[in-house]
Order: C-alpha cells, then structure tokens, then sequence
C-alpha cells in the first residue's frame, strides 16, 4: 500500500504545510484499515507511522533556514529598510536563496521594519512598468530607506515574446519606442540610468533615503579572480548614485574580495543551481556583506537598528 501527502510551499513564509490533514491521522488509518483490511497490529503502525511523518515534517520546517523567513508585515510606527531588486536578493527556486531574506535578521525588528520586496526576473525597466515599484512607494513613508539593486536582467532583450526586460544601455536620456511582444502594449523603453534615477527621485519625494547597491557576482572565475560585476553596471550604478547625491555601497567589489580571500573551490559551496544565484550559505554570506558595506557609509544611518547578529558584522 502506498499513501500519499501532498506538501504545499507558502513562498511569502518559506514554509511548508500538509494538504488535507484536516482529518485525523487515526481516521485517515481507519479507513486505509477497512479498505485494504489490516489486522489491528496493522492498524497500529499506520497511525504511529502517519503521526511520526506529521512530528518528522514539522521539525524539518523548523529548521529550514530559520534566517530566511521574510517579514511581511509593516509596523506603521517604526522607519522601514525596503529592498527592492531581483532573484539574486529574492529566490527560493530550486534550493537557491536571495541575500534580502537573510539580510532581516542582522535588525532589530522592534525598532525597525525590513522587508524584502525584490523580485525574480525583473530588471530596473520591468520592476516599474510591472507596476511592482508602485507598490513599494505605496508604502514608503519619510525616514524610511531603499536599497536599489538592478542590472542583473538589464542586459536582456529588449522587446521579445518571452521576457522582454532589457532597458537600453547606459545612464542618458535615451528611448526606444516598441510593440511589446509581451505586453502587447506600444511602451517607450529608456536607459537603466533613467530607470535607476527615476526610482532614487521617488524616493526622495517622500523623503525617504535611496541607497544604491551594486551588482552581487557571479560565479565565474578566470585567472584565479573572480568576474566584478556583469557588464558596465556597477560603473553606472556608482555614477548614478554619484550624480544624484545619494549613498552608494560597492557590494561588487566586497563581495569580490571576500570570494577571492576564499578561493575559488570554496566559493563553488556558496551558489545554487547556476553561477548568478546564490545557496542558502552564500545568500547568508552576501546578507552580511551587505551589512558591512551599509556600516562603512558616511554617518552610517541604518547602525542604530542594527540587532546582535548585525553589530557584530565588521565594516
């Protein structure tokens, strides 16, 4: 006899519960008993075994990287870290893992609210026209602060019946009108600067404070050093940053020299299914690099709700 219990995954809490346990393990053993007509020894170890897989799975739950259930709920009385970017600080596909998940535990959460609202897939472009970084205005409010990281799903194609999520290259003024395959709708396509600016300028007007991130790195090695960045998108994220007067934190080139003080064969431990996506520990790895590089900013704003875990990250 074979029985079978479907696992449901909830993606905003990483959790896992069973379907259709509403009813009883001893009922659920019951029936299988009267249908396949078990002796009552039978019937015995049925019920043990169902209650032992419920107890198994609950346990496993509670393991299962503690660090990376996000906060969902927003305290209206407390300032908020938003982080909004792609499946590098936002992934729980195939055992991979953004940093925005783990990053939640460096803070104190009584004097702070973070919540990662980064998404899989999206670029600077498709973050707004999807309507995603209104949601995220929606809800900023002064004193807050939002950490951009885009560049990742920049360089894709520009208009294509797939993704159709590339914006034109560069930091100018710049556009490209298109059908879009995707949409279906005609869109004015611009530059990842006018993107990246736009979000930095929104931000502002609800006097809140943008922090520019740039790119997390990817898994390529060559010579015995690690690639610093895809393409020139840290080189723009900086000049943004530089020319819009807001707070800019180098993750690249943390993130790079960390990689390299460990070498190349270690690093490998620390990425999920492909060199751009992170594991559980490399997310976890990156979550405190991004701590130690938001400690060494001009005045460090965000250190006076920073929890144990946080304090104790060097800058």
């Amino acid at each position: 006899m074979a029985a079978t219990i479907n696992l449901l995954r909830n993606p905003d809490k990483g959790e896992h519960r069973t379907k259709g346990l509403n009813v009883s393990a001893r009922s659920l053993a019951t029936r299988t008993a009267l249908t396949t007509g078990l002796s009552a020894l039978s019937l015995v170890f049925v019920i043990t075994a169902a209650f032992s897989l419920t107890l198994a799975q609950s346990q496993n739950n509670g393991q299962q990287n503690p660090s990376a259930v996000p906060q969902t709920s927003i305290n209206p009385k407390l300032p908020t870290i938003f982080v909004v970017g792609d499946s590098t600080a936002n992934n729980h596909a195939n055992g991979a893992l953004g940093w925005g998940d783990p990053f939640i535990s460096y803070f104190d959460l009584s004097k702070v609210n973070v919540v990662n609202r980064a998404r899989g897939g999206r670029s600077s472009r498709t973050f707004i026209t999807e309507g995603l970084w209104d949601k995220v205005l929606s809800d900023i409010k002064p004193g807050d602060f939002v950490l951009i990281q885009f560049g990742h799903n920049d360089g894709g194609a520009i208009n294509d019946a797939t993704r159709a999520r590339g914006s034109l290259p560069g930091t100018g003024e710049e556009t490209q009108e298109i059908d879009n395959q995707l949409t279906k709708q005609h869109e004015t396509v611009h530059t990842y600067g006018w993107y990246m600016r736009k979000m930095i300028a929104d931000t502002k007007a609800r006097r809140a404070v943008p922090i520019v991130l740039s790119l997390t790195v990817r898994n390529i090695w060559k010579d015995g050093h690690v690639e610093r960045g895809s393409g020139k998108f840290g080189q723009w994220a900086e000049e943004i940053a530089g020319t819009q007067r807001v707070a800019f934190v180098d993750l690249t080139k943390i993130i790079a020299d960390r990689y390299e003080q460990l070498g190349e064969l270690k690093v490998k431990d620390l990425f999920g299914p492909d060199h751009t996506h992170t594991s559980p520990a490399g997310a976890e790895l990156n979550a405190s690099l991004v701590v130690a590089g938001l400690k060494s900013m001009k005045n460090a704003p965000l250190n006076q709700y920073l929890a144990p875990k946080g304090k104790s990250v060097a800058p």
